[in-house]
């Protein structure tokens, strides 16, 4: 069965040239979105996107002893989901979300877990140093989440796992479009409402396993990548 549905003509061609979206972003536009966020984000965006944080855990299959990374942690959010059998290192660009982050992995002992200011679409890791590469509603945001995605792929050991929960645009022609008109105005508050499944993942190299709508009315995508 396809993971993809049949897509609106037009916005259709060859997906490993097209546009992914008609918002574009700066790094130091991100990092001010963020800082801003920073104060409110776990109380917007924490109890709505949960559900998706933990099929995401599931998908995962974490092992003890499993070397994962958690690619845009934010205030930390996910931190305590993970088992402490496993070694989480948690990296972000906005220091504003870090200094939350490590306000609360201090706070709740969360010793397996290690958190490091960087870029994602220049990670200073070996390759394949991590089981897990995890990016919970990130790449919707990057400048270049092409580039961020390569990135992932590179620090992730063969046979492991990529997996990235965001929201994509919709195949509906109707909400397609609706999407495209607002994406401009949506960066304002964390995302581009229009980023494209398809064309993201054939840029990106990347070969899903499973993609599953989650979060209220299915809005968000969960998909699930082994590392060829």
């Amino acid at each position: 069965m396809a993971l993809f549905e049949r897509e609106d003509n037009e916005y259709g061609g060859d997906v490993a040239t097209r546009a992914l979206s008609v918002a574009a972003v700066e790094t130091h536009f991100v990092e001010r979105v963020y800082g801003k966020l920073s104060k409110v984000y776990d109380i917007v965006f924490g109890p709505t996107l949960h559900p998706g944080r933990l099929s995401a855990l599931e998908h995962m299959r974490i092992q003890p002893g499993d070397r994962i990374l958690e690619v845009g942690v934010g205030t930390g959010i996910n931190a305590s989901l993970y088992p402490r059998h496993c070694h989480v290192t948690g990296i972000d660009l906005s220091r504003s979300m870090l200094d939350k982050a490590r306000e609360r992995v201090a706070r709740e002992g969360l010793q397996h877990v290690r958190l490091m200011e960087m870029d994602a679409s220049s990670l200073t890791f070996a390759d394949e140093t991590f089981d897990i590469v995890y990016a919970p509603y990130l790449v919707s945001v990057v400048p270049d989440p092409v580039q961020v995605a390569r990135e992932m792929r590179r620090v992730c050991r063969k046979g492991g796992r990529i997996v990235i929960l965001n929201h994509f645009r919709s195949p509906n022609p109707v909400l397609s479009r609706a999407e495209r008109a607002i994406s401009p105005l949506t960066v304002h508050i964390g995302f581009k409402s229009d980023l494209d499944l398809p064309g993201f993942l054939a840029q990106a190299d990347l070969q899903p396993v499973s993609i599953e709508k989650v979060n209220v009315l299915g809005m968000w995508s969960l998909v699930t990548c082994l590392r060829a």
